[in-house]
């Protein structure tokens, strides 16, 4: 199993390059509301405007950007549209998601959608797409690579989201049909963020398509310990309840896994979810017992490992190990997988 790794010095480089041009794009948006909606979702403020010191996510998607342009011989700069793109993008998934999965917390505050109303909530989702369009069709001379890799990814987002919503209705879920729906809601971003700076400084469709690869494989391993933190992570760490996904009800991977593992925990698991999610505290400490017991959490690790050693493998084929910006991105994958485990 990964130990938790340190930070990688290339996520605050890439914030200071990445940062100022992603506030450029929210002040840019022509209404106040759905600037303060868009503000206050990326962490730089509270629900009444009030600045919020040292805010914000980790901005892993506009790391990837960068390191991806310079990974394919570009300079950092060629990264930038790409992942302020990606980390609006991001967000404005975020937004609608809390929204439609009614999660109410998110980094240790209220989600959107709590503070200013669905209505508000959704618009500012809206307003935080169409500015990240924007920003690719800012550079005529990429735009033409870059916004139909965004929209494309945009439509796996959806697509995924939508196939999240309807296994959430079905009493039996298949270990494959939630893994496919990882794709789409996780994959698909951080693929595109391994890739979009690559396309914006020209390579060539071989070192595209690798460091693609990359991301897709790292974004599978990234939901895999998310599934793992939804079921046995820390609330100081997460921000979220603890045992999330088991109080909601959620048929993660992790939960799948242990319900079709065959053993006798699987089936005391089954029976004691049968009747919908698990309400008492001694109820969700039991399920979250027995999907461990079952051997979900284990599964979903070891599988996390096997996707992080295959993505690495994809980078072999843009340019060997010692080279900065190859060494960053095994870096920042290797972080990102063994993060909070």
């Amino acid at each position: 199993m990964s130990v938790m790794q340190a930070v990688p010095a290339s996520i605050g480089r890439a914030r200071e390059l990445v940062l100022p041009a992603l506030r450029a794009a929210v002040d840019a948006i022509p209404d106040e509301r759905m600037r303060l909606v868009a503000g206050y979702q990326l962490g730089w403020c509270d629900a009444d405007g009030t600045a919020v010191e040292g805010g914000g996510g980790k901005m892993i998607r506009p790391t990837l950007a960068v390191l991806s342009a310079e990974a394919a011989g570009g300079p950092s700069a060629d990264g930038v549209p790409g992942g302020v793109a990606l980390e609006l993008v991001h967000n404005f998934s975020l937004l609608h998601d809390d929204i439609m999965d009614r999660d109410t917390e998110r980094r240790h505050r209220p989600t959107g959608w709590v503070a200013f109303g669905e209505g508000q909530a959704i618009l500012g989702g809206n307003a935080m797409l169409t500015a990240a369009v924007e920003v690719l069709m800012a550079d005529p001379a990429c735009a033409p690579r870059t916004v139909p890799h965004l929209l494309s990814t945009v439509q796996h987002l959806i697509s995924g989201q939508s196939a999240d919503l309807a296994l959430e209705r079905r009493p039996q879920v298949a270990l494959d049909e939630v893994l496919d729906m990882g794709v789409g809601k996780t994959a698909a971003l951080l693929s595109c963020a391994s890739s979009i700076g690559a396309l914006a400084t020209g390579a060539t469709p071989q070192v595209v398509d690798a460091l693609g690869r990359y991301g897709h494989r790292m974004g599978l391993a990234f939901q895999l310990v998310d599934d793992v933190l939804g079921v046995t992570g820390d609330p100081s760490v997460t921000g979220k309840s603890a045992s999330s996904d088991v109080r909601a009800g959620k048929r993660s991977a992790v939960v799948v896994a242990a319900l079709q593992a065959g053993t006798s925990e699987s089936a005391r698991l089954a029976e004691l979810l049968a009747a919908g999610p698990p309400e008492a505290e001694a109820d969700v400490a039991r399920a979250t017992a027995l999907i461990v017991d079952a051997g979900g959490v284990d599964w979903a690790l070891a599988e996390a490992d096997r996707l992080l050693t295959e993505a690495l493998g994809c980078l072999d084929e843009v340019g060997p190990a010692d080279d900065p910006a190859i060494a960053e991105l095994a870096s920042v994958a290797r972080y990102i997988v063994a993060r909070d485990r």
